[in-house]
């Protein structure tokens, strides 16, 4: 009974506990998790307390290329006392974690993995104040270089005052391009702070709503800003004259309008991007096989991707290095933020491609939100 007691007591003192923990035996089974490991890895648990250890160092060593591998730190905690602190990428955030060998009775020894969930508060509390006093500026900014562009336009000058007119504009448009990389920014600096902290969940809930796509696609092609997917890389022109649309009147998703037009424009400017100016780009969509799913692909005949560069396509901070890419404007972050915001929408977005002959983008958004597929 008092052994019953002991171990009670210690299940309630391990859920109590801020970090995740989990404890393997020598076999490499998990034989103990807490609450905060639950909640930290969500689906990712099973498949541990299936797999055991090995499930584990696959989960935290796949995205830390370069480190000590996490079988090296437990070997190394097995001859000294200390834990080892080290560092992993988990959910789009790097988490701090550490490892400890725990030498029980008769020759027995225990992993034990603690994770701990990062505090995002102060920082967002920063970033909000950041991001409040940068659009002030952006827009102020943007607004001056118009009115003295609007100004200039409406006078006729002598030659030599024409020419002074024309370079003030000149740079009159470079400050506007910049304040248009930056309010850029800002938006993707806004979507990397939901997923992080968590509010991307909350923000899905409450705005998640059944869309028909062919009027939302033409809604947002209307609507969508001149400077929208604007970059002094892709030339002047509309990217929309490019456009071949084929929307079946009768496809629905259900899906947050917000994060579809997200998905939609960083798909899009990829494509305008990272292709001839006067290449076509397709925009289709179709329900797929099993008719849950409706399926969005965006095609061009760019400058493709190539198989050395995949891996870095869908990772945060990261471009691949073909020289026509580097040389578009970007900060690697668009397609790592759609990917979060489709899955976590119930969706999935995969790609295909080819150096030198295009790229398809497809994404998938489901028909029935989660309550009607429940019924």
């Amino acid at each position: 009974m008092a052994d019953v007691s002991t171990q009670a007591d210690l299940r309630a003192i391990i859920d109590s506990l801020g970090q995740g923990v989990l404890l393997f035996d020598s076999d490499g089974k998990l034989i103990l998790d807490n609450l905060a490991a639950r909640a930290i890895l969500g689906a990712n648990l099973p498949l541990i307390r299936a797999e055991g250890w090995p499930a584990m160092t696959l989960l935290l060593d796949g995205p830390r290329e370069g480190e000590t591998p996490t079988e090296q730190l437990r070997e190394q905690t097995l001859r000294s006392p200390a834990p080892i602190r080290f560092h992993t990428y988990f959910n789009g955030a790097y988490i701090p974690c550490w490892i400890a060998t725990i030498h029980g009775t008769q020759g027995a020894s225990f992993t034990m993995i603690t994770i701990e969930r990062p505090d995002w508060q102060a920082l967002t509390e920063l970033m909000s104040i950041f991001r409040s006093e940068a659009r002030m500026s952006i827009s102020a900014t943007r607004g001056h270089a118009e009115l003295v562009n609007q100004m200039l336009r409406k006078h006729t000058y002598d030659p030599g005052t024409q020419a002074l007119a024309k370079r003030i504009s000149g740079f009159t448009e470079i400050i506007s391009t910049h304040m248009l990389r930056l309010q850029s920014l800002m938006t993707l600096l806004q979507r990397l702070e939901n997923i992080r902290t968590g509010a991307l969940a909350a923000q899905i809930r409450s705005s998640r709503r059944k869309i028909r796509l062919s009027d939302f696609i033409e809604d947002f092609l209307e609507e969508m800003a001149d400077d929208a997917l604007a970059d002094p890389d892709m030339g002047s022109g509309d990217f929309r004259d490019r456009l071949i649309v084929t929307i079946p009147e009768h496809l629905s998703v259900t899906a947050s309008p917000q994060l579809l037009a997200n998905a939609l424009r960083d798909v899009l400017r990829n494509a305008a991007c990272y292709s001839p100016p006067d290449s076509p780009i397709v925009l289709q969509a179709r329900m797929d096989s099993t008719r849950h799913h409706v399926q969005i692909d965006v095609i061009d005949q760019g400058y493709g991707i190539r198989a050395t560069e995949r891996d870095r396509v869908f990772a945060p901070f990261q471009r691949a290095r073909q020289p026509q890419i580097i040389g578009v404007d970007g900060y690697g972050l668009s397609l790592y933020l759609t990917k979060a915001e489709l899955e976590a929408m119930g969706g999935r977005i995969w790609f295909d491609s080819e150096e030198d002959v295009g790229s398809m983008f497809s994404f998938k958004l489901p028909v029935l939100s989660p309550r009607e597929t429940a019924r």
